[in-house]
């Protein structure tokens, strides 16, 4: 039913595995293979290409569904329809940025300061050249293909590139003068597809897969027995999403109680449980979580 195309490149790797816990899994002869398949009836075509092209593929009605960064969207202007950000990027759960950065000794304080003829090289020129102007700056924007850090001051005199930790701008010693975007990774889908009832229904079962597998991530699934007399000890070290579930068990002298917490911060609550008086204390791992 559905055709799907998915990002190569940096977002690759996570969006497999995303693909994966959302049990669709993404199954390629090999990770150099543009074609690939998902075992389930609403995909009958995936593709893997890079993200800078999918909402323009989008929009042409090439795919009926795909992922890539707010970022691409901005930048080629597409017209797609968003499905819901998914957050989850290169090495965190973070959005990432499109950033203007200078060199540390640069005297520049801010955008209105650049001077006319600035050079800057970046992967994004529409959306650059459309921030500078907003600012009022005539400058003259290279196009890069990669690397983009590196051309800074031999090259051009500043950059607009990605970040995600700012790790890579401090190595290379640079600062980042301005914020152009804030990017999530998004499901976003064709206009026309998106208006198909039947299309429509199979990308909201898709949305719901991946939605519920990222909410999933960071937690577990604690189980216990408590005694009644130690029951209320117990509930109130216990953290929950909503509240703890707490059923009797056979005999009315005890009571069964899970509840989904953080995973960092286990380490220290199962103990702080044991020592109120649970026993039988599981740990178990989540998939999915769905409202």
């Amino acid at each position: 039913m559905l055709s799907l195309v998915l990002p190569k490149g940096s977002l690759e790797k996570a969006t497999m595995e995303l693909f994966d816990a959302a049990d669709l899994t993404v199954r390629r002869a090999s990770d150099r293979d543009y074609r690939a398949s998902i075992d389930d009836p609403r995909i009958d075509r995936v593709r893997v290409l890079r993200p800078q092209e999918i909402p323009t593929y989008l929009e042409q009605g090439l795919f009926d569904l795909g992922i890539t960064g707010r970022d691409w969207i901005t930048e080629t202007d597409s017209d797609v329809v968003s499905l819901g950000e998914l957050k989850y990027s290169k090495a965190t759960s973070n959005p990432v940025r499109v950033i203007m950065a200078v060199p540390n000794d640069a005297p520049w304080q801010s955008v209105s300061d650049l001077p006319e003829g600035v050079r800057i090289s970046t992967e994004f020129p529409a959306m650059t050249q459309r921030f500078l102007e907003r600012h009022g700056v005539k400058a003259k924007v290279v196009p890069s293909y990669g690397a983009t850090e590196a051309k800074v001051p031999d090259i051009v005199d500043a950059i607009v590139d990605l970040t995600e930790t700012g790790s890579s701008l401090r190595k290379n010693g640079l600062r980042i003068l301005d914020t152009l975007l804030t990017s999530y990774t998004e499901l976003v889908a064709n206009r026309q597809s998106y208006e198909d009832e039947a299309k429509r229904a199979a990308m909201e079962d898709i949305a719901l897969l991946l939605q519920g597998a990222i909410r999933a991530r960071g937690n577990v699934l604690l189980k216990l027995n408590v005694s009644a007399a130690q029951l209320q000890a117990v509930l109130d070290i216990m953290p929950a999403m909503s509240s703890p579930t707490v059923t009797s068990l056979a005999g009315g002298e005890a009571h069964a109680v899970e509840s989904v917490v953080a995973k960092r911060g286990v380490n220290t609550l199962i103990p702080a449980l044991k020592a109120a008086g649970a026993r039988d204390i599981l740990e178990i791992p989540i998939s999915k979580i769905v409202d």
